[in-house]
Formats: structure tokens, C-alpha cells, sequence
């Protein structure tokens, strides 16, 4: 099992890097401070939005997967995915980060999933 960073400042780090690096970064919902899921929105100026999610593997090792793509021909079922998602977990930290290639700043390049 692999030790985990307080969500606080997991997503603090998100932001920080982000920004430092020209983007902008906002927290969509607040979670558990120290326990809490998060969930990372990654945008490219406010489209081409992909949801990821930290999940542990069969080895117990936590990697990203994609969650969620929007879908230009459904608009409304990304944001409807996020509010179902948090109304399930209060818990929950959704985090979107508006730069190129966010996958980046969670150790993927744009192409992984």
C-alpha cells in the first residue's frame, strides 16, 4: 500500500503547478480535507473536457484512468456525470484544470488513459 498526501494539499500542489506553469485552476467541489477522492477535470480553454479518476489496481498501486469524456453530440451528460458523482460522495474533490496537455500535471501524457 502506498502512502497518500493528504487530498488538501494534493490538489493545492494541482493548482499551484498549474498556474505556475500559465493555466488556471479552480475547485469545483471540496472534499474530505485529508481523505477525501479527487477527481481531476482537464481542459483546454474551457473544452475538450476528460474527467480523470485515481484507482487502485489489482497490484494496490493507485494510477489515473479516464472517467468521463465530453461528448459534443451530449452536452449536458458530462456535468450531469459530476453532479451525480458528488451527490454519491460528499467526500468528493472535483478539481479542473484549464491548460494543454493537463494529463501532464497527474504523471500521463495526453494519450494515456
Amino acid at each position: 500500500m502506498e502512502a497518500r498526501l493528504p487530498a488538501r494539499l494534493e490538489v493545492s500542489g494541482l493548482i499551484r503547478a498549474v498556474e505556475a506553469a500559465g493555466g488556471h485552476a479552480t475547485v469545483l467541489a471540496k472534499g474530505e480535507a485529508d481523505a477525501g477522492t479527487i477527481l481531476v477535470v482537464l481542459c483546454e480553454k474551457g473544452s475538450n473536457s476528460r474527467l480523470y479518476e485515481r484507482m487502485p489496481g489489482l497490484d494496490g498501486v493507485r494510477r489515473w484512468h479516464l472517467a468521463k469524456s465530453h461528448n459534443a453530440e451530449k452536452p449536458q451528460e458530462f456535468p450531469d456525470y459530476l453532479d451525480r458523482r458528488r451527490r454519491q460522495d460528499s467526500d468528493l474533490w472535483i478539481v479542473e484544470l484549464d491548460i494543454a496537455n493537463g494529463e501532464r500535471f497527474i504523471g500521463l501524457s495526453s494519450n494515456a488513459t
